[in-house]
């Protein structure tokens, strides 16, 4: 049996967290993979209430091709994907394997490996691997490649270089203009006692009302890139040459990267706290108030809580809590940020070894190479 002959599909919707940690894995297997980008139609989430294996959630004219021969191996990621995985399987007469990263809406025997992380509540049995972090993979090369494209746009600027990743809506939180300015105001007084200067973006979730309250916060030098703005995305540069990074909560794979650097992290907490359901519905959007009553009374293993991430980062000793008395002595975080270079940007995760390892096993024992 013969590795070099797996063929490989990589599912790739519009959330740029759930592609990259579908390519992260894709690229440790070793195969090769072929991307499949998936187009879903506005309406798509009616195709999940009854669980088929469908391709009517899509638009196939808008999404990539998909055609035998079948692949041996689907790697997939959020709601929107899974009808089109198991569709794939059902083409293919059962013989593609299926690994879905995240939490799955089907059955959790749908699928040959589910790949989670502490935000959700999936039971511990055979087909579900635990890892306590997101998946990512950032290359050496790549992350110097980007700092070197970065560099002469932030050279000018004090060190430490504090890098500030904005987030925005997600499930129960929401990014108002007040946190944006909160935000800001509390990254502005850790850049000034630091000496250093801000590195900020944000990201496409970010409402632009709030990114504009954050940027008028900032009176420490600083560089800022909105999502839109003209040139390169700067994001993985910033990642490469951050000596610290202040992360909104409420992003899985921002934390995941950031903690991955091997730099000072303070998390910025973008909750609402014990906030009544009725000042939710009267102040903000539905979105939020829907996710918390789905957390409520949906089932157990559809609940979603990055708490639990957050705690583990804090709770582990790999980041802190952005506060008002928060100090950061800048020649110890330059130490810091210089002897973890060539420790931790570039090298690869131990869970990301794991996963892939799970997955060989999980090809190979049932024989998905004829």
């Amino acid at each position: 049996m013969s590795e070099g002959k797996i063929t490989v599909w990589c599912l790739l919707g519009r959330k740029a967290g759930d592609n990259t940690q579908v390519l992260a894995l894709a690229r440790e297997l070793g195969f090769g993979y072929i991307e499949k980008t998936i187009v879903a139609r506005p309406w798509e989430l009616l195709t999940h209430l009854g669980l088929h294996a469908t391709l009517a959630g899509i638009e196939r004219a808008n999404s990539s091709p998909l055609d035998a021969p079948w692949p041996d191996l689907v790697i997939s990621a959020g709601r929107r994907n899974e009808p089109v995985a198991r569709w794939i399987k059902q083409q293919s007469g059962g013989r593609t394997r299926l690994v879905h990263i995240g939490r799955p809406w089907a059955p959790l025997s749908t699928w040959d490996l589910v790949v989670t992380t502490p935000q959700y509540f999936l039971p511990q049995q055979d087909n579900i691997l635990h890892n306590t972090l997101p998946l990512h993979r950032m290359p050496a090369v790549e992350l110097a490649s980007a700092a070197e494209r970065l560099r002469p746009q932030i050279v000018d600027l004090p060190r430490p270089w504090i890098v500030v990743l904005m987030g925005g809506d997600s499930g129960r939180f929401v990014m108002t203009a007040e946190k944006g300015a909160r935000l800001g105001a509390l990254a502005n007084d850790l850049a000034t006692v630091a000496g250093g200067a801000l590195l900020v973006t944000d990201s496409p979730r970010t409402p632009s009302l709030a990114g504009d309250a954050l940027q008028a916060q900032l009176m420490a030098p600083h560089f800022c890139y909105r999502w839109g703005d003209a040139g390169d995305n700067p994001y993985r540069g910033l990642l490469a040459l951050a000596d610290a990074f202040v992360v909104t909560g409420e992003s899985m794979s921002m934390l995941g990267e950031a903690a991955a650097m091997g730099v000072p992290l303070f998390i910025f907490d973008v909750g609402d706290g014990d906030a009544r359901w009725w000042s939710l519905a009267h102040s903000y959007r539905y979105k939020p108030l829907s996710h918390r009553l789905a957390m409520r009374f949906g089932p157990r293993r559809m609940r979603r809580d990055i708490g639990n991430i957050q705690s583990a980062l804090v709770g582990g000793g790999r980041a802190a809590w952005l506060e008002p008395a928060t100090i950061l002595p800048a020649d110890a975080v330059l130490q810091a940020s210089d002897a973890a270079i060539p420790a931790a940007r570039g090298a690869t995760d131990d869970e990301l070894q794991r996963a892939a390892q799970a997955v060989r096993q999980l090809v190979l024992q049932f024989g998905a190479v004829q």
